[in-house]
């Protein structure tokens, strides 16, 4: 069986290390997947580019960065994630596509594959799957939905768009993605309950079988370190709480919910006695001015060292206002790290709250400070750390997922 995966870059944002993590897992399983992205940011790449040679790269990228400036345009000014398909590749005439068995959807925006292009792969008469990392396949272009509920129709009156009305931009986008879908038979995983259910709620899908399968991660590789020793290897404080929290946006995005990471740090109980660590591709000199002490381990691209990281942290903390099934979170609680974040999302498939972390209520800063406190003053953090790992084991575990993807194959091939 030869299963393609497509995504739109490698090892870049969620989705990518997502459809890398899930090929490796199926690898080990006897299963002969290939990873193919449009870019490639790796200087030794293990994914198959679509855009490989000098000229090919420079036109993908130029493509990538218009696409996002002309997105911009017609945009309020706020930070949420908004794609407009204006570029794109007919991959149906691709010999990798044509060789495959199964062809594996994934995140496929930022000039990548446009309603039309998708359409195209009717004509190679294949199994399609495809994982929904966010939940732009059902929208009229947004990725993050907030609390707009225009998806259960057909878009229109988008309150990201300047120019808004029930005929705007995001309507004929839901139009253009109705269009591609009607004939062409793909089978949904909705990594969480939380995806799942919105892709039924969704009038452009709401008809589709969706099974609902995690995403994995490699529980060798992400596993706790004694704590002492990683914190000694990375130049941490051996007697400070440590509380540790991933990607850093701006101020401004409310995505990643930074404002009340600043507004819960500055209500601790314990603020003079505990330290943030701070990873992720931000500048340390753009970052807010956090109310406790504050340590910027960076960007971590080596994953032994970002599960030291994890491992030196008491606490890993999420504010994020919707997330689908955070890596970070997995990855924390493989380390034995317990997770307090709000309960939104895909994040309560793996936080089991005062079991192996604290869910916060929603849009509380209030409650996430208490869920931290929880933490430092638990009286028994080993069985916590054990808690968090055993969740992974059970639940996400290489083997576990790729069976269930190899599952799902083999009755599509049926």
């Amino acid at each position: 069986m030869k299963v393609l995966h497509l995504n739109t870059y490698e090892n870049n944002g969620g989705a990518g290390r997502a459809s890398a993590r899930l090929v490796k897992a199926l690898r080990s399983q006897g299963v002969a997947a290939e990873l193919w992205v449009n870019y490639t940011f790796e200087k030794e790449s293990k994914a198959y580019s679509f855009s490989s040679g000098l000229f090919a790269k420079y036109l993908t990228a130029f493509q990538i960065v218009a696409e996002r400036l002309l997105t911009q345009l017609s945009l309020k000014p706020e930070k949420t994630p908004f794609s407009i398909p204006y570029f794109g590749r007919n991959l149906a005439e691709h010999p990798a596509l044509k060789s495959a068995d199964i062809i594996h959807l994934h995140w496929i925006n930022h000039a990548f594959m446009r309603p039309v292009d998708l359409a195209n792969l009717k004509k190679l008469n294949k199994p399609l799957v495809w994982t929904f990392h966010d939940s732009n396949a059902f929208t009229g272009g947004c990725h993050v939905r907030y609390q707009c509920d225009n998806f259960e129709e057909e878009c229109g009156n988008c309150p990201l768009l300047k120019s808004t009305g029930p005929n705007d931009l995001s309507h004929r986008i839901w139009q253009s993605k109705f269009m591609a879908y009607q004939g062409l038979d793909f089978s949904v995983v909705a990594p969480s309950q939380w995806m799942a259910e919105s892709v039924k709620r969704s009038k452009l899908l709401a008809d589709r079988k969706v099974q609902q399968i995690p995403n994995t991660l490699d529980t060798e590789v992400f596993k706790p370190y004694d704590k002492l020793a990683a914190r000694e290897t990375l130049g941490l404080s051996k007697d400070q709480l440590l509380i540790l929290s991933g990607f850093m946006p701006s101020k401004n995005d409310k995505h990643k919910g930074t404002p009340y990471l600043l507004d819960t740090l500055s209500q601790l109980s314990k603020k003079d006695n505990c330290e943030l660590l701070i990873f992720g591709n931000r500048d340390e000199h753009t970052m807010p001015d956090f109310p406790i002490k504050t340590n910027f381990l960076g960007t971590i691209n080596e994953e032994e060292r970002l599960t030291l990281a994890y491992s030196a942290a008491d606490v890993f903390i999420s504010p994020s206002l919707e997330d689908n099934l955070p890596n970070t979170v997995m990855e924390s609680l493989a380390c034995g790290t317990p997770v307090v974040a709000f309960e939104t999302g895909g994040i309560p498939d793996m936080v089991q709250h005062q079991y192996n972390g604290y869910l916060a209520d929603y849009q509380s800063a209030v409650d996430l400070a208490k869920g931290i406190d929880w933490v430092f003053q638990h009286p028994e953090p080993e069985k916590l750390g054990i808690n968090a790992r055993n969740t992974v084991l059970s639940q996400f575990s290489e083997a576990i997922i790729a069976q269930k993807h190899l599952e799902l194959y083999q009755s599509l091939l049926k």
